[in-house]
């Protein structure tokens, strides 16, 4: 669903007349659709004649208050999305309506951006959640895209890039860093081929001790070594009429290189200690975190054999990449171990998500995924606070934070007002370089500077040769 088709259903719950006259006129110059009702009671009947999208519910009301409307709401949909009105000064209130499921709270007074920003990130994180079930209802199979989760450019190009490479039998490189997914890529490939229904057979060619490595690959007779007590298949024999995913294939030896060159120009090869040569059609898809034109420039890896596996190159982005997809792959996760829990399904605060967009995930997809099992593991309530983080996840933003915050307040004694202009202007050029993944031409445009004027921010606050990574 594109944002320009998504008209949203929100409905306004208020004792306040004052209150749900104001969100709904603003509401409704959003180009919303909005209801409201005066209490809970009210509400209730509404929401059993219709569906919203977001319900924004006061807390303090009469008959039935706003928490109790959150609990029935919730035991009806677990998915129901809410934000609370709390007054100044009720946190306590807001913390504990989240700690059963609301997804955000508005403070009164209202601050208008403050109410727009909320409600739009509550209504994206929605859209994600719909555009996910969508998706993985579109890719049902079991190793279809539906397991790579993804919206953003650098996803679509690797989504085409199957779509178009998966019904040849080309070899194909997959690059990119240790926890992207380059076996689900892998997976994808052979499962949307026309050799689906034959074997997927997986190698790590870094797991395995060198001096056994060969008889893995090409298998080995009886007693051709200590402890070859039967003949053996190697993987290329057992993956006929399928698929040989060799993952970490820059960690296989010099040695083995030219007879796995072989089988891949030939499909001939020979097991350990036999004298006969053998045929296998398989297709290889090979896999590395590794730069292999570079090992072959420093003598580590063929270059032969680099150009019969780089037939076509599918290059996997880092999650820091394409932080745009964390809301999605959250979600994702989320309903995974919640199912596998035996969980209802929980829902993340938006400063929760926030805190995740901003860190920079050095272990990539896989290291997001670790965090929401732990998340789902520790946390029983219906929804996942910013608390429910690893403290290395939280701990940093909010270092930035509340540096820059104790560097903003008057000291009787003075302030050095050059540290602190310095102090803001990095973090507004941080921010600009994170909305703009790193690429500085969109970085000066969200600044509205020219380039010159960024590049030389960036040599006076000291970010030239790190600017376009230290974004978290």
């Amino acid at each position: 669903m594109s944002k320009k088709e998504f008209k949203p259903t929100i409905l306004v719950v208020d004792d306040e007349l004052s209150i749900r006259e104001f969100l709904q006129i603003m509401l409704k110059r959003e180009k919303m659709l909005v209801d409201t009702a005066s209490d809970g009671e009210e509400a209730l009947k509404l929401l059993d004649q219709k569906h919203y999208d977001l319900v924004i519910s006061d807390i303090k009301m009469p008959k039935v208050d706003g928490l109790e409307l959150l609990s029935r709401v919730k035991a009806k949909d677990p998915n129901a999305l809410m934000l609370m009105i709390t007054a100044h000064g009720s946190t306590e209130l807001a913390v504990e309506a989240m700690k059963k499921g609301a997804y955000d709270f508005l403070t009164k007074p209202f601050k208008i951006d403050d109410v727009k920003l909320r409600i739009e990130k509550a209504l994206e994180n929605r859209v994600l959640v719909q555009e996910n079930v969508r998706m993985r209802k579109e890719l049902g199979e079991k190793y279809s895209f539906a397991n790579i989760v993804g919206a953003s450019a650098p996803m679509m190009k690797v989504f085409d890039l199957i779509k178009r490479t998966a019904a040849t039998s080309a070899n194909v490189l997959i690059t990119g860093e240790s926890g992207t997914g380059k076996e689900l890529v892998a997976k994808a490939l052979h499962f949307n081929s026309p050799v689906k229904d034959g074997p997927f057979l997986t190698l790590n060619c870094g797991a395995i001790p060198e001096d056994l490595i060969e008889s893995e690959l090409f298998g080995h007779k009886k007693g051709a070594f200590t402890g070859a007590i039967n003949d053996k298949k190697g993987y290329f024999e057992a993956a006929d009429g399928g698929t040989l995913f060799l993952d970490e294939i820059g960690e296989l030896p010099l040695s083995l290189q030219a007879a796995l060159l072989r089988v891949l120009s030939d499909g001939t090869f020979t097991p350990v200690g036999a004298t006969e040569v053998r045929k296998s059609q398989v297709r290889v898809i090979a896999a590395t975190n590794r730069d292999l034109e570079e090992e072959v420039q420093k003598e580590n890896f063929r270059e032969d054999l680099f150009f019969r596996l780089n037939v076509i190159h599918v290059k996997v982005p880092a999650l820091r990449e394409r932080r745009e997809d964390i809301p999605m792959l959250v979600n994702h996760f989320v309903e995974d171990f919640s199912s596998r829990f035996g969980r209802q399904t929980q829902s993340l605060a938006s400063e929760t998500i926030e805190m995740m967009k901003v860190y920079n995930w050095p272990g990539n997809v896989r290291e997001l995924e670790n965090v929401v099992e732990r998340m789902i593991a520790l946390e029983a309530g219906p929804n996942l606070l910013p608390d429910s983080l690893p403290a290395h996840i939280r701990e940093p933003l909010r270092a930035r934070l509340d540096s820059l915050q104790n560097h903003l307040v008057w000291k009787k004694s003075g302030v050095k007002i050059d540290d602190v202009l310095s102090l803001v202007e990095r973090e507004f050029v941080l921010k600009a370089l994170e909305d703009s993944k790193g690429v500085r031409k969109d970085a000066a445009k969200l600044l509205s500077i020219t380039m010159r004027s960024l590049r030389y921010r960036l040599e006076k606050l000291g970010l030239t040769s790190s600017a376009e990574d230290d974004v978290a």
